[in-house]
């Protein structure tokens, strides 16, 4: 059973509340189609329900119909969602009046639904900015208890035959939001991502913090802060098998992990790899893509308070299931179904 495989199932097994707030976008509409055809989620839309079904009447969709509509302009529906977000802004000055003009934003109104209990998750970006997902995310939802810094973690599907990672996989993180993250957003990273590895790829997280350093083999204040990085995590979730810091090769490849960490559980045998920075975990990723021909799904968003997750606006029909199925899988996770 492939990865999208084990998850579509446990998908359909757990249906999850899944809002969509580009309600009449081609691509978005394809991809609920095929969700609400397999019973993997029951889709919310956000928008006028009219116009919604014309535009899938176009594209010749037959399911659409079977999901749930809401429209944003529907002052009676939305003013509870207004009270809601003016009293989470509150100290920010936030104005009733401000309040019920910002809920007509799907974006806004998509987390203020999983806020208020009435939605699970969240799938949005084909049409929006990831700056503009992300913010309504953080203003609404904010991040996880003990955790201030969200992420992106991929998923690398290893070609067949390849001698390292778990079960064909190995779990980057991160490789898509902190640019230069602090010793204490850096095992928060840690954290978040083995949840991901737990979650998503259905792996128990062992988890190497990179560097070009391997257990004082370099002497720098970068080596010194995935080390002491890997201390805050530990002390943050001791019953996670974690370490660092260690070379990419002393993490994955059991012959070199022995040698050059020989006390360590993590060393040759890491499922889950954490990098020091942004630019060191993109290259990472993509040159592993390329140049194996690995699958890379994500970037999966982690350490909101609930899942919400942007996709590319260049995203595929194939791209937006796929980021559906994985969000589910996140909010069946998040109540340890």
């Amino acid at each position: 059973m492939t990865l999208f495989e084990r998850l579509t199932k446990k998908a359909q097994e757990h249906p999850q509340r899944l809002v969509l707030p580009e309600s009449t976008e081609p691509r978005t509409l394809q991809a609920a189609d095929q969700i609400i055809a397999k019973k993997a989620a029951n889709i919310i839309f956000l928008g006028n329900k009219e116009d919604i079904l014309a535009a899938a009447e176009k594209l010749g969709l037959s399911h659409i119909g079977e999901a749930e509509f809401y429209n944003p302009d529907d002052s009676e529906f939305t003013e509870k969602y207004a009270e809601l977000f003016c009293e989470l802004r509150k100290k920010k000055g936030m104005t009733i009046q401000d309040a019920r003009y910002t809920v007509k934003n799907p974006l806004y109104l998509g987390c203020l639904m999983i806020k208020n209990g009435d939605a699970d998750a969240m799938v949005a970006g084909a049409l929006s900015p990831t700056s503009s997902v992300l913010r309504a995310a953080f203003q609404v939802l904010k991040t996880r208890p003990g955790i201030s810094v969200v992420s992106g973690a991929f998923i690398m599907l290893l070609p067949e035959g390849c001698p390292f990672g778990d079960n064909g996989m190995l779990v980057f993180a991160d490789c898509a939001v902190v640019p230069d993250p602090t010793k204490e957003e850096l095992a928060q990273i840690a954290i978040a991502t083995a949840k991901t590895t737990k979650d998503i790829a259905g792996l128990d997280p062992v988890v190497a913090l990179l560097s070009f350093s391997t257990k004082g083999s370099a002497s720098h204040e970068r080596v010194d802060k995935v080390r002491e990085a890997t201390e805050i995590a530990k002390a943050l979730d001791p019953s996670l098998k974690i370490d660092g810091e260690l070379q990419s090769d002393a993490a994955i490849v059991p012959s070199v992990g022995k040698l050059k960490a020989p006390d360590s559980q993590v060393a040759g045998h890491a499922n889950t790899l954490i990098f020091p920075s942004l630019e060191a975990g993109n290259i990472g990723y993509k040159l592993v893509q390329r140049i194996s021909g690995a699958g890379a799904v994500g970037p999966i968003l982690q350490g909101l308070a609930a899942p919400v997750n942007d996709l590319s606006r260049g995203a595929t029909v194939e791209d937006i299931v796929n980021t559906i199925i994985v969000t589910c899988n996140q909010a069946i996770g998040d109540k340890n179904l």
